[in-house]
């Protein structure tokens, strides 16, 4: 990528931007020196998932241009759960489980960021939120919010409805506050969020407007859902996790690879590194011929996350699975199963369980009733039918649903 291009126009091309505070000032900022941004992961969850990667990818192309991301990782906010989207109070995490979660969070930042060739900051809001006096805080900070505004807030307006606690109530000013902290200590001049937190931001340009007579800026990126109005990152298995224990290549790789066609431009423009020169001509491909295109972005996408090698490994086994028919590609997903629990026989729905390709003994018994489950390539015609060691072909056995999910038990 050329260093000289704006990365505000880059964001804009690319399809990053829902909404900004001033465009043109913004432009005028990234054009002119190095930007100090940040972004904020909630640590509700102790992994990321495909849903946190659009605005990972906003961080990585505005870094490319010169400028430094800060990632924040929400260990004090977290202990109240953000409100913004919710319509009901959220379960509370207890300290302990915050902590392990900020922990694993911050590694699949880091991991992810790298990409971008450029130090990255990961910090915790709870090293400075923690240390707040209440009475200070209200004293020095709260004086400049005004309820009444708060409670033209749309979500504020929806939450009095059905319930909204006074610790929630509070987290707008927790955010501000930290926009404020990173202001100070490290010159942020732009948080960049989903544009569910646009109020947040607000909020906080405002306080750091009141307080230090500066302008801050703020952008927001998209809510993706897919062509089918599906939620991104969501799959009837569930969320498709950035962590390779949870989604493992091979399986990440399947996930892009099954894109609708109508969302594959935007895709590779928003979730690969390719020129955009380059995204329109393969988003322009058309019938056989898009399924190039959607090989790129399986391949460019999971190479952020995973790697190179992971990534050549993870397209030559689809390739070999689904082009050439070789099921024994050593990069499937693969489960080990003793030898002993197959010595007595094992309905075979209950391997789908094993594999977890089904929720439960429903979901799979089901799924075979209706003629989606094949092992070893064959189908089966009785959910019970038990199954032993003798059904293995050189010690492993090959489990599929649909015409693209495969998973390997592998016996030991």
């Amino acid at each position: 990528m050329q260093e000289k291009q704006n990365a505000y126009d880059i964001l804009k091309e690319r399809g990053f931007i829902e909404q900004s505070t001033d465009e043109k000032a913004l432009r005028e900022l990234f054009g002119k020196k190095k930007v100090i941004f940040y972004s904020g992961f909630d640590p509700s969850g102790p992994n990321l998932h495909v849903g946190h990667l659009e605005l990972l990818m906003a961080m990585i192309q505005i870094s490319f241009h010169g400028h430094q991301p800060i990632a924040l990782v929400g260990g004090g906010t977290g202990l109240v759960g953000d409100p913004s989207d919710k319509d009901k109070t959220r379960p509370l995490n207890t300290l302990a489980k915050i902590k392990e979660n900020v922990a694993s969070i911050k590694k699949e930042i880091e991991s992810i960021l790298k990409t971008s060739g450029r130090e990255v900051i990961v910090v915790n809001n709870g090293d400075w939120l923690k240390e707040l006096n209440y009475l200070e805080f209200l004293r020095d900070f709260g004086v400049h919010f005004s309820v009444n505004r708060l409670l033209t807030i749309e979500w504020i307006k929806n939450r009095l409805k059905t319930g909204l606690s006074f610790l929630e109530f509070n987290y707008q000013l927790l955010q501000a506050y930290d926009f404020w902290h990173l202001f100070k200590k490290y010159g942020c001049e732009v948080q960049l969020e989903g544009k569910d937190q646009w109020s947040n931001i607000i909020a906080g340009i405002e306080l750091i407007r009141r307080i230090e007579d500066k302008e801050v800026y703020g952008i927001t990126i998209p809510l993706l859902t897919t062509a089918s109005g599906k939620k991104m990152g969501k799959t009837e298995s569930g969320a498709v996790f950035l962590s390779p224990q949870l989604t493992s290549a091979y399986e990440y790789y399947q996930f892009w690879i099954n894109t609708e066609d109508k969302d594959v431009k935007k895709f590779l423009a928003l979730f690969t590194l390719l020129p955009m020169d380059e995204v329109k001509k393969l988003g322009s491909l058309k019938g056989e011929k898009i399924k190039q295109a959607k090989e790129v972005l399986a391949y460019e996408a999971t190479k952020i996350v995973h790697g190179e090698e992971d990534a050549r490994k993870a397209m030559d086994a689809s390739q070999a699975i689904f082009e050439k028919g070789n099921r024994d590609s050593g990069a499937m997903p693969t489960t080990l199963i003793k030898k002993e629990e197959l010595s007595g026989g094992i309905p075979v729905f209950k391997l789908f369980l094993i594999a977890k390709l089904c929720k439960s003994g429903g979901e799979a018994t089901r799924l075979i009733k209706q003629g989606g489950a094949r092992l070893n390539n064959e189908k089966i015609e009785n959910f019970e039918t038990l199954i032993t060691e003798k059904q293995s072909k050189n010690g492993t056995i090959t489990l599929q649903v649909g015409k693209k999910k495969f998973h390997k038990l592998k016996i030991v």
